[in-house]
């Protein structure tokens, strides 16, 4: 493995993590990614070339909207020849929404796509954020001894844990510790050495060219289901003027309450066309619709599983499909097979 003749482009998008404070007023401020090596000095050290471009302005992590993954997209296109992998900085609240449907818009990607954050800014004495860049960097790029790079995916790197991008969920506000993938294993895990999980990590086909995607259709809704829910709650949600899609969080293993006006409800939406996704609210594991009566009846109501996917991959992939203008029984069908290793069909 090695990182020798190697060159990085860093993507800020905004963040925690490219904070640093005035000296004369207190405040904490984006500072210029021009003079990158100047606020962060380890950088000289590492043995590839690394360059820097950021959005103008920076944008919070709880503002990120589909235009921004599309700007993201575009850099990573227009300089996916000149680097050998990309590393993107990014708040953390929405990073898991970024990465998953990044995972659908760089088809045919064969270059590491990484990206971290921190939950103290970069400039204070016990910030999680400077262990977390210099790790990205080293794995954006790490190539085996033909050249090839070690982990050609978009992924989250968080607190010494490589993840699959599209089975990440943010699960802790308060400790470094901020990320988790349930479903499925670590890429890598990194000490003293960096360990890959070979076994799990997406092998590409050589001589692919990247193919970026743009077009996204936000008109998806989430419907979570929890005792006691009304009536009137589910069919507006269900009547919303233009709604295309709607993932649906039931409880274990794909469960809801036996209502006959829910499954009414549910399965008039889904004749009208409606893709109704069913995912389940647990942190791990997956639905079985057949295994109970509960979710056989929502699986008769039109629903389709989501299997192991989480919220956030879900809402993106149907985003990105429904941005293709496939029709509502292709979209069902594309949901049920895996586009970029985001769920585990049996």
């Amino acid at each position: 493995m090695t990182t020798h003749n190697t060159s990085v482009l860093i993507i800020y998008t905004g963040g925690t993590i490219g904070m640093i404070q005035n000296t004369e007023t207190g405040t904490l401020e984006t500072f210029n990614f021009d003079h990158l090596h100047e606020h962060i000095p380890e950088l000289k050290k590492t043995n590839c070339n690394i360059d820097a471009v950021q959005f103008d302005p920076p944008i919070d992590s709880s503002d990120i909207e589909p235009e921004a993954w599309g700007k993201i997209v575009s850099i990573i296109s227009e300089n996916y020849d000149k680097y050998n992998g990309f590393v993107i900085l990014h708040g953390t609240d929405t990073m898991a929404f970024t990465a998953s449907a990044l995972s659908f818009m760089l088809e045919n990607l064969g270059k590491p796509v990484i990206l971290t954050g921190s939950q103290l800014p970069i400039c204070m004495l016990r910030t999680d954020g400077r262990e977390n860049l210099m790790t990205s960097i080293e794995i954006a790029a790490a190539q085996h001894p033909d050249g090839t790079p070690i982990v050609p995916e978009v992924c989250i790197l968080f607190e010494n844990r490589l993840m699959r991008g599209n089975r990440t969920t943010k699960f802790n506000a308060d400790y470094f510790n901020a990320f988790r993938s349930f479903n499925y294993p670590a890429l890598a895990d990194a000490g003293i050495h960096i360990k890959y999980n070979f076994g799990v990590i997406h092998n590409t086909q050589p001589d692919m060219q990247l193919k970026p995607h743009y077009l996204l259709d936000r008109r998806v809704a989430v419907l979570k289901i929890f005792p006691g829910i009304h009536e009137n709650v589910v069919a507006a949600t269900l009547a919303i003027e233009g709604i295309k899609a709607v993932v649906l969080e039931t409880f274990g293993s794909g469960n809801a309450p036996r209502r006959q006006w829910l499954l009414r409800l549910l399965r008039e939406a889904s004749q009208r066309g409606i893709v109704i996704v069913n995912v389940t609210q647990c942190c791990a594991g997956t639905v079985e619709m057949s295994r109970y009566k509960t979710g056989y009846e929502l699986m008769q109501s039109g629903i389709i599983s989501g299997y192991d996917i989480t919220t956030e991959s879900a809402i993106t992939k149907l985003m990105f499909l429904l941005g293709h203008n496939y029709s509502p029984d292709e979209v069902r069908q594309r949901m049920l097979q895996p586009i970029a290793g985001e769920i585990t069909v049996a």
